[in-house]
């Protein structure tokens, strides 16, 4: 099967091309960009199922970072994907960005913690057990303060390889000989860590397909507060 992951979650835009039966990642495409994803996503998606010589045809199954992440940035990405699934008549999958990250590292054996930066000190996070193949959640996906990540880890009380784009200053922020930062070329969130995990998703028809945010817009809130 041809599956085509996309990832709009953040500032990086990413698209990969993954033959499950082979295991071979055909093609991938990261840019990390100040533009607007609906700029640049499918044009990357375009040029790179071309460059993999393959047709949009040939596309299976199509998964996408559903959150959380960029609201702008998701909504976006999940869009795209609905789209192409309704066009090709394939189904879709929805994949938390937090997994996906972890699934960029999937070869680390042991505890892996996702970290996205929220607002203020607040970030999304989702801590993982690895086998090297699969990923146990060890909790639930969360938004809380660094501070109470650090409790949580502490309390965990073993070796953690850190990733996503919030990792770097909890590293630097809360030194621990049982902290590991995972290296840049699988820090930040990449389509190929959407596709492995879509392989563990279910898969459903493209007007079923939502976004998660783990927290409510800012013109939400902004709405509740005047009420």
């Amino acid at each position: 099967m041809i599956l085509l992951g996309i990832d709009t979650s953040g500032k990086t835009a990413s698209c990969a091309l993954f033959d499950t039966d082979t295991e071979i990642f055909l093609a991938h495409t990261s840019l990390f960009t100040e533009k607007t994803h609906s700029q640049v996503i499918m044009p990357a998606v375009r040029n790179m199922i071309e460059q993999a010589g393959k047709n949009i045809s040939d596309v299976e199954m199509i998964a996408a970072a559903n959150g959380p992440g960029s609201y702008t940035g998701l909504r976006i990405g999940v869009s795209a994907v609905k789209a192409m699934g309704f066009a090709l008549n394939c189904k879709c999958v929805g994949v938390s960005t937090l997994k996906g990250l972890a699934f960029n590292n999937i070869a680390y054996k042991g505890t892996i913690c996702s970290i996205m930066n929220a607002r203020a000190e607040l970030v999304y996070t989702c801590t993982y057990k690895s086998n090297g193949y699969e990923l146990e959640s060890i909790c639930a996906e969360k938004i809380i303060s660094r501070d109470e990540l650090a409790e949580f880890l502490a309390f965990n009380g073993t070796e953690v390889l850190l990733c996503g784009d919030g990792s770097p200053d909890f590293f630097m922020n809360y030194r621990s000989p049982m902290f590991t930062i995972a290296p840049p070329q699988s820090r930040l969130q990449n389509a190929c860590g959407i596709c492995l995990a879509a392989l563990y998703s279910e898969p459903v028809p493209p007007d079923e397909l939502e976004v998660s945010y783990l927290q409510k817009a800012k013109a939400e809130k902004d709405l509740e507060n005047k009420s």
